[in-house]
C-alpha cells in the first residue's frame, strides 16, 4: 500500500471501538486519535465502570450533542451479543482487551483462555456480523514460540485474526495484527518495580542475562494507528525496535544499587523473540518494520505485500537484534514513563 492509499484514510469519517479502551494502551489510544486524527465517533468498550468514570473526567461524553465523538459501553468480550450491539456502525475495531499478566494467566488458565482466546473469537464474529472494515489486533512478542499460558493464548488469538478473513470471503471486513515487545509505561512494566525497589538499595532480576524487546506506550499507539491505515486484511505488523539488557535497565534506575538474581519466574525466557526462523521465510521488509504476510494468499482477496523478502534463517530475537538502548537511550525511555 503506498503513501497515497495511506493518506486517503479519513479519520473525521470514521467511527472507531476499542476494546479494552480503559486500560494503558487504550488511554493513549484515545487521547492520540482526538489530538491527531479525530474520528466520527470513538467508543471505549470495557469492564470497569470506575475506570470509565475517570476516564470520563478526561475525555467526556456528550450523549445529547454531537460537540464530541467519545462514547463508553459497559461489556466484555466474552458477551458477543453486547459486542455487537457496541459494534454497531462501526468502521474500525482495535482489540486491545486482554488478560496479560504472565503469573495471572498460569494461575488462572480457563479464565485466560476466555478472555483471550474465546473473546478474540467474539470480536471477529461481532465485526463481521456488523461489517466492520478494519479490526485490528494487539499481540505480544510472546506469541512466538510460547513458553507460557499468555503467549499461548495470544498465538491462538493471532492465528483467529490472520484467518478471520477466511470467514469474511469477500466481504467488506478485513482482519490483522500487530505484534510488539515491552511497553514502557503499560501496567506490569517492570520499570516501576525497580523505581520503588532503588529505595531500598537492592533490585531483584530474575537473570543477568535477560533481553527484551521495548518501546514506549505512545510508540505502540502510534504503530497501530499507521498500521490500521495501511492493513489489507491477514498480515501481522512487527516493528523494528531497539533491545535492552535487564541487567543494564537496572543499573541505569538505580546505579550502585545491588543486583540480587532471584532466577526465572514460571513462563519466562532469557530472550523474547518477533519472528520465528520458521515464519521468516513468509516475511518482507518494509523499512520501519517487518509484515508477515497470511500464508494462504488465494484466501485473502489477492493478498499482495511489496518489499525485499528475509533471508533463510532469520530469526529476529531480542538478543541478536541490530538496535540496542544504552545508558542514555534506557533514562530517556524510563523518563517517558
Amino acid at each position: 500500500m503506498n503513501d497515497n492509499e495511506n493518506n486517503s484514510f479519513d479519520w473525521s469519517q470514521k467511527s472507531v471501538l476499542v476494546t479494552g479502551g480503559t486500560g494503558s494502551f487504550g488511554k493513549k489510544f484515545v487521547e492520540l486519535l482526538l489530538r491527531e486524527h479525530p474520528p466520527k465517533r470513538l467508543i471505549v468498550f470495557s469492564r470497569d465502570e470506575l475506570k470509565q468514570d475517570e476516564m470520563r473526567q478526561i475525555f467526556p461524553d456528550d450523549l445529547l450533542s454531537d460537540r464530541t465523538p467519545m462514547r463508553y459501553f459497559i461489556g466484555d468480550v466474552r458477551d458477543v451479543d453486547r459486542l455487537r450491539r457496541a459494534m454497531n456502525g462501526v468502521d474500525v475495531v482495535v482489540h486491545a482487551a486482554a488478560l496479560k499478566q504472565v503469573p495471572t494467566c498460569e494461575y488462572n488458565p480457563i479464565e485466560a483462555v476466555m478472555t483471550n482466546v474465546m473473546g478474540a473469537r467474539n470480536v471477529i464474529e461481532a465485526a463481521i456480523d456488523a461489517k466492520v472494515s478494519r479490526t485490528i489486533a494487539i499481540s505480544t512478542d510472546k506469541a512466538v514460540n510460547p513458553v507460557n499460558l499468555y503467549g499461548a493464548t495470544k498465538l491462538v488469538a493471532e492465528k483467529l485474526f490472520v484467518h478471520a478473513n477466511v470467514y469474511s470471503g469477500y466481504g467488506p471486513s478485513h482482519f490483522s495484527c500487530v505484534r510488539y515487545g515491552n511497553v514502557v509505561g503499560s501496567r506490569g512494566s517492570v520499570i516501576p518495580l525497580f523505581l520503588k525497589q532503588r529505595a531500598n538499595g537492592k533490585l531483584t532480576l530474575t537473570d543477568p542475562r535477560m533481553t527484551r524487546f521495548w518501546l514506549t506506550l505512545e510508540q505502540g499507539v502510534r504503530l497501530v494507528i499507521k498500521c490500521i491505515t495501511r492493513m489489507r486484511g491477514g498480515e501481522v505488523f512487527v516493528p523494528k525496535i531497539p533491545s535492552m539488557k535487564m541487567s543494564d535497565l537496572a543499573s541505569a534506575i538505580a546505579p550502585g544499587c545491588i543486583q540480587e538474581c532471584v532466577g526465572i519466574r514460571p513462563g519466562e525466557k532469557i530472550h523474547e523473540i518477533l519472528i520465528s526462523e520458521d515464519e521468516s521465510h513468509n516475511v518482507v521488509d518494509q523499512g520501519d518494520m517487518f509484515v508477515v504476510k497470511p500464508s494462504m494468499v488465494g484466501l485473502y482477496n489477492g493478498y499482495v505485500e511489496n518489499g525485499p523478502k528475509l533471508k533463510r534463517g532469520f530469526k529476529y530475537s531480542s538478543d541478536t537484534n541490530d538496535i540496542w538502548l544504552d545508558a542514555e537511550g534506557i533514562l530517556r525511555l524510563v523518563d517517558s514513563h
